[in-house]
């Protein structure tokens, strides 16, 4: 049989259980030997409720140790690990315990006031580990037996994508799938056993479960964990926690500049911090230099996506980019780049879609083969929807989203770029950009843009700024002030609900 997740703590708890592992926010660090404890107890109360190999259980969680358990403890089992962040809406709860045709649902209560409020909901009874609690179970859920290329691999997760322009989709991830690129990403790094990563990122996202969870716990690191961002933590543990790896979305990097902004702190005390990372979203160039400014080193990058189970593309340790590449690709995965329309490979240099194929590509979609195909390409190939270029160094540079791009008198504009423009204004501290129908083929570009705090804005030289650096077609038709742009849990602007917040302004004149 292949490796499984839950082997990866098998391996420390026989080489050095008594290594410290989590650090949470309150109370001691807990240890190798402490996780595989909780592991112990979830197993036996998944098995007594009657949990099977290839069941689906849902986690509604925030971070903390006993998620981290449920994942080990899934695995075990053989049922598939769903996470859910808690802070979504209940309509997205239930909906997504309906996709998975999940067994049961269990709660991070004690950790997450949201999820608490949802296992109110939901009637959730307390669990033997003190902290969680879980839903009666579903008689009705079946067993899912998906064909693999590997037949000694196996399902481990469903990881639903985050729905910021569309219907969210459950992807079905492998063991063999996860464990490669928690190495993969290990080893970029060079984690070993005295370095400590902040996990605030959400273990119920790839970002959170690979990149931070499993790659730490490859190569024996330790998790300061938290449950969710607060800046003044980041610092406080950046100060004090020896924290040597920070990894997070742009997102992050933009609040924990606007907070340092406010309290007049140019630069971090982080004296233990040597790797400084970010991916699940596009990388302004001027976010990018106000960080490497702020920590003083190089802030790295990479491409990745749930339906390939981490990142294909990564930039590379002690190299210094004055650029907004997504660096190189990694091990055992291809990515080229194409014409979306025939599938015919581009010259570098050129933007076309980015397909990928490769060690960590899902198996499709679970229960929807009518997306699967609509993704799926001959040869293996997975139409990522991305557009992107490839320098002749190999570096990937990823411009935006086929869906995304507007069309304008005839020309097509990639959101990122006017995106770009508009994030080098003073004063503001993001920006997101959307096309409407206008009318005979024609989009109109619309603008949202948040602004940094005690920040005003100035339209009239707005505008003469964008015009220096962008051809009139690429010019905004309308630009917006929101307080703050609509954010999944894993950092990324939620396109759809500017959509929507558009069509509201717009029905009121």
């Amino acid at each position: 049989m292949s490796d499984r997740i839950h082997h990866l703590l098998a391996h420390w708890l026989e080489a050095a259980p008594g290594q410290p592992f989590i650090h949470p926010l309150d109370g001691p660090a807990l240890t190798f030997r402490d996780i595989g404890d909780l592991t112990d107890v979830l197993e036996r109360e998944l098995r007594e409720l009657g949990v099977r190999r290839d069941d689906r259980v849902l986690v509604v969680a925030e971070n903390c140790p006993e998620h981290a358990a449920l994942i080990f403890a899934c695995s075990r089992i053989g049922a598939w690990f769903c996470g859910v962040n808690a802070r979504m809406a209940d309509g997205e709860i239930d909906a997504f315990a309906r996709k998975a045709d999940a067994r049961l649902l269990y709660f991070t209560s004690a950790a997450s006031r949201n999820a608490r409020d949802h296992a109110t909901r939901w009637g959730a009874t307390a669990s033997a580990v003190p902290g969680l609690s879980h839903s009666a179970v579903n008689a009705h859920c079946t067993p899912e037996r998906v064909t693999l290329r590997n037949p000694d691999d196996a399902l481990a997760a469903l990881i639903f994508t985050s729905g910021t322009t569309g219907e969210p989709k459950a992807v079905m991830l492998t063991h063999d799938a996860l464990l490669h690129f928690a190495r993969v990403s290990a080893a970029s790094r060079r984690l070993d056993h005295n370095d400590r990563s902040y996990a605030f990122v959400p273990m119920t996202h790839i970002f959170g479960l690979v990149t931070v969870l499993m790659a730490s716990l490859a190569a024996g690191a330790q998790l300061v964990m938290r449950s969710q961002f607060d800046p003044a933590q980041l610092l406080d543990a950046l100060a004090r926690e020896g924290v040597s790896q920070l990894q997070g979305p742009p997102a992050l990097y933009s609040r924990l500049l606007a907070h340092m902004h406010a309290r007049g702190i140019e630069h971090p005390h982080a004296p233990a911090l040597r790797y400084v990372y970010t991916g699940a979203g596009p990388l302004d160039l001027s976010l990018k230099q106000r960080v490497e400014h702020a920590f003083g080193q190089t802030l790295h990058h990479g491409y990745g996506l749930s339906e390939y189970a981490g990142s294909i593309h990564l930039t590379r340790l002690g190299e210094q980019r004055a650029d907004t590449s997504a660096g190189y690709v990694v091990d055992e995965a291809q990515v080229r780049v194409t014409d979306p329309a025939t599938g015919v490979e581009r010259p570098s240099g050129e933007r076309g879609e980015l397909w990928l194929r490769g060690r960590g590509l899902m198996p499709g979609y679970f229960r929807d083969d009518a997306a699967t195909r609509a993704v799926m390409r001959d040869g293996g190939w997975y139409a990522s929807g991305d557009l992107g270029e490839m320098h002749p160094d190999g570096a990937l540079f990823v411009v935006g989203r086929l869906k995304e791009m507007i069309i304008r008198s005839g020309f097509n504009v990639y959101p990122a770029e006017v995106e770009t423009a508009l994030n080098q204004f003073p004063g503001v501290q993001r920006a997101a950009v959307i096309g409407r129908p206008a009318g005979d083929g024609n989009e109109d570009i619309v603008a949202f843009v948040e602004l940094r705090p005690g920040a005003t804005l100035d339209d009239a030289a707005l505008r003469a700024h964008l015009k220096r650096l962008l051809a009139p077609y690429k010019q905004p038709a309308h630009i917006y002030v929101l307080d703050e742009l609509p954010t999944s849990g894993n950092g990324k602007v939620m396109k759809r609900v500017l959509h929507e917040r558009l069509a509201q302004l717009h029905a009121q004149g």
